[in-house]
């Protein structure tokens, strides 16, 4: 009933509404307690041989890493991890529709369904050089932390707990999932959720970046392309019409000049800008790309209408400013929707996270951020995403690096701990 209202209001609208937990999601089994679980023999195998294993952990990072996956064009290093996936004995390994990458290991059941994924893509261009260079313990290289480090984590899990022979309840799903950077705008977890198994996933993990925190509510954003036009002309022989990019000018102003809460965190940005095609000529298109971003859907749906406005008011004085019959329009494109929205601190899914991290001696940051995750959250459904272990820096940057520190293996085990958890050990 839920999604059938949803799909029914604007896309806009329907993304960044925070939706009540589902019915499927209120019945998930409770999750296991990690620290009995912990000490079973065959879970305890299977922490100890990821442990053991950081080493090709690291390994396959670095080879995944080499294969190129710029924006939209995932599928080689897809097939790569599909090989890797099929290698291990998992069953249905399978590339769906939009590229993503999925594995199953079913339960012996009864038992949710468990999806733990890292994403495919980077935010380098194609071309871009991705070879892994080593210096003492850090690996460096783009994307070798975002999110080479959360593939490596998802196939270690994958191994792990297969070399331990552990039998869930439930069926764990290991993936793949494209369009997680950028423009991708989360379609490779958005058709996941929405066409390839929908209604059939109760937790969600998302393995993504380096270090030990838990993300447990989605920044949502919203993402425009604005283009102002107008017929263009001689800047002398035709003065006197609008200017496109001095309606874009008028737009940036009012933008710059918004005044946001701190709390809920409100943001908003004008990254890039462009049109006309010579200093003597008056433009006849001036483009930008505008992004907001807020983990409260009401406050972003707030921001996203002073945006609106913003670009109609400074279209009204652009036109208004000249003696001319000539008037420019405006476009405003939606070009991303990562949805909004946020879970309780002491929901099963955050709870057995936090859990499953002291059994294994660490305290995570809980935060927000934009994440393959917000995907499920905004659905009302159980839903977070956890970094891999290690430590890294510069990402999204040719400079990035991951360093593998004395623990780096707490990733791999976090992500098997928490997982059995919360599909359950027979």
């Amino acid at each position: 009933m839920r999604r059938s209202i949803v799909s029914r209001l604007s896309p806009m609208l329907a993304a960044t509404l925070l939706i009540p937990a589902t019915a499927a999601a209120q019945g998930a089994a409770k999750p296991q307690d990690p620290a009995r679980l912990a000490r079973s023999p065959k879970v305890k195998a299977a922490l100890d041989y990821a442990k053991a294993n950081e080493a090709k952990t690291m390994q396959e990072q670095v080879e995944l890493c080499q294969i190129p996956a710029p924006p939209f064009k995932e599928q080689a290093r897809a097939a790569e991890f599909k090989r890797r996936l099929e290698a291990l004995g998992l069953k249905n390994v399978r590339i769906d529709a939009v590229g993503n990458v999925i594995a199953e290991r079913p339960g012996a059941g009864p038992g949710p369904t468990v999806l733990i994924e890292g994403h495919l893509d980077t935010v380098f261009p194609e071309g871009t050089d991705v070879t892994v260079k080593k210096e003492g313990n850090r690996l460096l290289g783009p994307g070798i932390g975002d999110d080479c480090r959360g593939l490596a984590v998802v196939l270690s899990a994958a191994r792990a707990i297969q070399a331990a022979g552990v039998q869930t309840r439930g069926t764990i799903l290991f993936v793949g999932d494209v369009g997680e950077e950028g423009l991708g705008d989360l379609r490779g977890t958005k058709h996941l959720f929405n066409e390839e198994l929908k209604g059939k996933i109760d937790y969600f993990i998302s393995v993504d970046g380096t270090g030990l925190g838990l993300t447990k509510d989605g920044v949502g954003s919203n993402r425009y392309e604005v283009t102002f036009k107008g017929p263009g002309g001689h800047s002398y022989g035709a003065f006197g019409m609008p200017n496109p990019i001095h309606a874009l000018g008028r737009a940036i102003a009012k933008i710059s000049d918004f005044q946001v809460p701190k709390q809920p965190k409100v943001t908003f940005n004008v990254g890039v800008i462009s049109g006309g095609t010579s200093v003597n000529s008056i433009p006849f298109e001036g483009k930008m790309l505008v992004d907001m971003r807020s983990p409260d859907p009401r406050a972003l749906a707030e921001i996203d209408a002073k945006f609106k406005k913003a670009v109609q008011d400074a279209l009204a004085e652009e036109n208004a400013r000249w003696d001319s019959p000539v008037k420019l329009t405006v476009e405003i494109k939606p070009v991303g929707v990562r949805p909004a929205g946020q879970q309780p601190a002491d929901a099963p899914i955050v709870t057995t996270g936090l859990a499953a991290a002291k059994v294994l001696g660490f305290t995570p940051h809980v935060g927000a951020s934009s994440t393959d995750a917000n995907v499920p959250i905004a659905l009302g459904l159980p839903g977070v995403t956890i970094d891999g272990g290690g430590k890294g820096s510069g990402a999204h940057s040719l400079g990035e690096s991951f360093e593998a520190t004395e623990d780096s293996y707490l990733g791999p085990q976090w992500a098997i701990l928490y997982v059995l958890s919360l599909a359950g050990v027979k």
